[in-house]
């Protein structure tokens, strides 16, 4: 089957102010992430190029770890999902919270007093686990995750907006965003990453701010759609897929291998300049968090509301064009330059981000360990090599990205299967001084083992709706009927998507703690540093006075949550 991409919206195309405005954001995001690489010496070290010399303060962190956060998946399928389901998604943005809160009190003091380059070498520093023997896919992950969905759900809109065929924006945006990262490693990463958030949050913020004046205000809204759609936790068998159990069981899975485990999000913080500011950057980044649900996931809901006012066309065909169709009908000459900006901000803020990780692995945890007498220089060579094939495999895998039958979902859906011998492992690790080496490996791999056949179940049962059954009809009935016929079982059990994760995770964990208790870890004084005696002990550490102190921002953005909770619930 030929890949394809989502049909272009009707009738907008670019003028001369929008396509003026998309080109200075272009060139100027490519010259100043070149310059920042090139204006350091220190860009030929190791640890300049990988980790931007450890200089990074929280403002940074905190604006990066949400730029690489969020790309165009969020503006585009989020926009989807708030037509369709209401808010119910705006899950995964205000959970992201909690996790970052964890990141900040669990792991990240962790991280910067290891001082290790990637997650990899800090599991094997807490657990003495070869761990990078069982991670050696994870360029693959960010490859088929980070950049994969983004690159797609960034063509098809610019495609959408102003008939930019979808293939020749994937491989324009891919190829300007590999430059300046293959020059200018995490530093360029991060300063593009700052900038990049300024336009997002102005062009998503424009855009919502315009749909809700237009329904009406809150009062408007509210009396347009129903009730539901302005709530986050839904009843069994609510239509989003989404019961408020698997989000209670399932996000934590998802969310903590995401925010504390992952190479691409957590390398801003192991870039930090100390273990100060490597807390209060994620806790600056939660609150920045709050906003996704207003600006994201929200003016879907506006979107649905204004069609039935009879202020917007019924002409919105694919629910996949509701942001495309937002903007086609609300937006002025110039603020569609913006909003178009804004876009390309969010996709390649994620693909530098994806892209640098994918170095630094692979240099580290790859080419440094087969050959350990590897300089400095050699290093970042091979890093920029390592970007620049991994930008092409990119570029080829990122069209099949319309298989899943939706973008959002289908993007959690993969996480799922990744997370949670992940999850497992680094939560036992930090938290239990008995999680051992050998209990770490066989948790990985038993972990990634049934990820790979529930994702290969997931696949085959899709086959039929994305119009693949007449090819797999050709193959050999002998060799498939059984494997189709498991898949389409396994589909019939309708667990909730978030419950996969969780119903792994436990399977994980079990291995986890049995494999331990055999076979019980020998700590030494190095790896005894890295493993808290119990939970409180996060908060002995002194921090900066009044509101710099990490606990007492820990503590308001946790109220800040439950209070938002209470009033969406």
């Amino acid at each position: 089957m030929e890949p394809h991409l989502t049909a272009p919206a009707a009738g907008l195309r670019i003028n001369a102010v929008d396509a003026a405005i998309i080109l200075v954001y272009l060139v100027g995001i490519v010259a100043l992430g070149s310059w920042a690489g090139l204006r350091r010496r220190r860009g030929a070290t190791g640890q300049g190029y990988f980790l931007a010399g450890g200089t990074l303060t929280w403002p940074i962190i905190g604006l990066a770890l949400f730029s690489t956060n969020i790309s165009t998946v969020h503006l585009v399928s989020l926009a989807q999902s708030g037509y369709q389901h209401g808010l119910a998604f705006g899950n995964f943005e205000w959970m992201a919270a909690f996790t970052l809160i964890m990141l900040s009190l669990f792991f990240a003091p962790f991280y910067i007093r290891s001082r290790v380059a990637t997650l990899p070498d800090f599991l094997e520093s807490a657990t003495a686990a070869p761990a990078a023997t069982g991670w050696r896919w994870s360029p693959s992950s960010a490859v088929v995750i980070h950049i994969g969905f983004s690159l797609y759900t960034g063509a098809a809109v610019l495609e959408g907006l102003f008939g930019f065929p979808a293939n020749y924006s994937i491989v324009v945006v891919a190829l300007l965003t590999g430059l300046y990262t293959i020059i200018g490693g995490l530093l360029a990463v991060v300063w593009t990453e700052s900038i990049q958030t300024v336009v997002l949050l102005l062009g998503a913020i424009t855009i919502t701010a315009l749909a809700l004046v237009k329904t009406g205000g809150w009062s408007g809204l509210t009396a347009s759609v129903d009730p539901v759609q302005l709530t986050l936790l839904r009843p069994t068998g609510d239509a989003s897929g989404l019961p408020w159990y698997s989000v209670l069981l399932g996000y934590p899975v998802l969310g903590i291998w995401y925010w504390c485990a992952d190479q691409t999000i957590v390398q801003r913080v192991l870039g930090a300049k100390d273990e100060h500011h490597a807390r209060l950057g994620p806790l600056f980044a939660g609150f920045i968090k709050i906003l996704p649900v207003f600006i994201f996931v929200l003016p879907g809901v506006l979107c649905l509301a204004l069609i039935r006012q009879g202020n917007l066309p019924d002409t919105l065909a694919k629910s996949e064009n509701t942001y495309a169709h937002l903007i086609t009908h609300l937006l002025p000459t110039g603020l569609r330059g913006l909003v178009a900006a804004a876009l390309l901000a969010a996709l390649m803020s994620t693909v530098s981000g994806a892209l640098n990780s994918i170095a630094t692995l692979f240099s580290y945890d790859i080419v440094k360990r087969w050959r350990p007498a590897t300089g400095d220089r050699a290093l970042v060579r091979v890093g920029r090599w390592a970007t620049a094939v991994a930008m092409l495999a990119a570029i080829a895998w990122s069209p099949y990205v319309g298989r899943f039958e939706g973008i959002f979902q289908g993007i959690n859906e993969m996480i799922g299967y990744v997370a949670p011998p992940i999850t497992a492992v680094f939560l036992f690790g930090v938290f239990w001084k008995r999680a051992s080496a050998r209990a770490a490996i066989l948790t990985l791999w038993t972990g990634f083992g049934l990820g790979l056949v529930l994702f290969l179940l997931s696949w085959t049962a899709k086959l039929d709706s994305f119009g693949a059954a007449s090819a797999a009809a050709a193959l050999d009935v002998g060799a498939r009927c059984a494997p189709y016929a498991l898949a389409r079982w396994y589909q019939g059990l309708d667990i909730p998507f978030l419950m996969v994760p969780f119903y792994l995770f436990v399977i994980c964990a079990a291995v986890m703690v049995a494999v331990s208790l055999v076979s019980p870890h020998r700590h030494n004084a190095e790896s005894s540093r890295l493993v808290w005696e119990h939970p409180a002990a996060c908060l002995s550490a002194p921090g900066w006075k009044g509101l710099g102190d990490y606990r007492v921002l820990a503590t308001l953005l946790f109220a800040c949550m439950a209070v938002l909770y209470t009033v969406f619930r």
